[in-house]
C-alpha cells in the first residue's frame, strides 16, 4: 500500500510541475513608429520645455528613443521662440520664458528626419487664469496611516479644472502621472474650498513621511478641460487592469496633429506652503 501511495504522489508532482511550467507566447502586432510629445508652457519659466521621443513596442524595456535635431518653435501670436536642444530630445527656451495668462500658445515641430512620412506637427493650448491659494494645512489620518494635505482657496464661478502636486522640503513627491491629482470644481464651483483634501502622503514611505519642521508645498495649476481628460485617461490606462488577462492599454490621444501622441499643455500656477507642527499621534 505504501508503494502505491508513493507512485500516486510521484505522478501528482509530475503532472503539477508540467502544468505550471508550460510556456505561453503572446504575439502582439507592432504599429508604425510615431512621434511622442511631452510639452509644457506655464507661468513658471523653469518648468517650460518640449520633450520628443519615438513610440516603441509594448515589451520594449528601455527608455524610448529621443528625437534629435528637430526645429521646435513656440508662439503666442505676437512673439515666437525657437527652442534649443539642451539634452537628447529635450528642447528648452533660451533664455527661459514664462507664459502669460490669457495667451494661446502654439507649438510647431519640424523633424530633421520623417517618422512614418510625417515631418511637421502642431498643437495649441491656452493659459487660463487662476486664483491664489490662501493657505494649506496637513493633518494625519490614523485610520488610513496617511497625511492629508488640505487647501484653502476661493473658486471662481466659472467651470474650472485643477491639477495638484505636492513637494516635501523642496522635492517633488507626486512626481509621476499616477500620483498627481486632477479634478474639476463641480462640487465647490464658485465657493470657498475651506480645507478640501487635494492630496495624501503615505506615512509608510520614507520620501512622504512627515515630521515636525518639514515643509510641505502645494503647486496648484489651472488646466484646460482637454488636458484634464488626457491625464484622467492616461491614469486609467496606466493603472490596474481588470481582468488580469485583458488587452494591453491603448494609446491615449492628445492634441498633437498628424497622428503624433502626447500633449502640449499650457497652464497657470500658484503655490502655497506650510511647516509641519503636528505629530502623527
Amino acid at each position: 500500500m505504501k508503494t502505491i501511495h508513493k507512485i500516486c504522489l510521484a505522478l501528482l508532482i509530475a503532472v503539477t510541475a508540467f502544468s505550471c511550467t508550460e510556456r505561453i507566447d503572446i504575439e502582439l502586432d507592432d504599429t508604425y513608429t510615431r512621434l511622442v510629445v511631452e510639452g509644457y508652457m506655464t507661468t513658471e519659466a523653469n518648468q517650460n520645455y518640449i520633450r520628443l521621443t519615438k513610440t516603441t513596442s509594448y515589451f520594449y524595456g528601455e527608455q524610448p528613443p529621443a528625437v534629435r535635431g528637430a526645429t521646435v518653435i513656440v508662439s503666442d501670436g505676437d512673439t515666437s521662440w525657437q527652442l534649443t536642444e539642451r539634452a537628447k530630445g529635450i528642447y528648452r527656451f533660451d533664455p527661459p520664458v514664462a507664459g502669460k495668462v490669457g495667451k494661446v500658445y502654439t507649438l510647431n515641430i519640424v523633424l530633421a528626419e520623417a517618422l512614418s512620412e510625417q515631418t511637421e506637427y502642431t498643437a495649441s493650448s491656452r493659459i487660463n487664469p487662476i486664483n491664489e491659494i490662501d493657505s494649506i494645512a496637513v493633518a494625519f489620518r490614523n485610520n488610513w496611516n496617511f497625511w492629508e494635505v488640505k487647501c484653502y482657496a476661493q473658486d471662481p464661478p466659472s467651470t474650472e479644472f485643477y491639477m495638484f502636486r505636492i513637494l516635501k522640503n523642496g522635492m517633488m513627491v507626486t512626481d509621476s502621472i499616477d500620483e498627481v491629482m486632477v479634478v474639476d470644481d463641480v462640487l465647490y464651483n464658485g465657493s470657498y474650498t475651506n480645507g478640501i483634501g487635494i492630496g495624501w502622503l503615505d506615512e509608510r514611505r520614507a520620501d512622504e513621511r512627515l515630521r515636525i519642521g518639514d515643509t510641505v508645498e502645494v503647486l496648484m495649476s489651472s488646466i484646460t478641460e482637454g488636458y484634464t481628460d488626457f491625464v484622467w485617461t492616461l491614469q486609467e490606462e496606466s493603472g490596474y487592469q481588470n481582468p488580469l488577462f485583458g488587452g494591453p492599454p491603448a494609446n491615449v490621444q492628445g492634441n498633437i496633429s498628424n497622428g503624433a501622441l502626447g500633449y502640449f499643455a499650457a497652464y497657470s500656477n500658484t503655490r502655497a506652503s506650510t511647516t509641519v507642527n503636528v505629530t502623527k499621534d
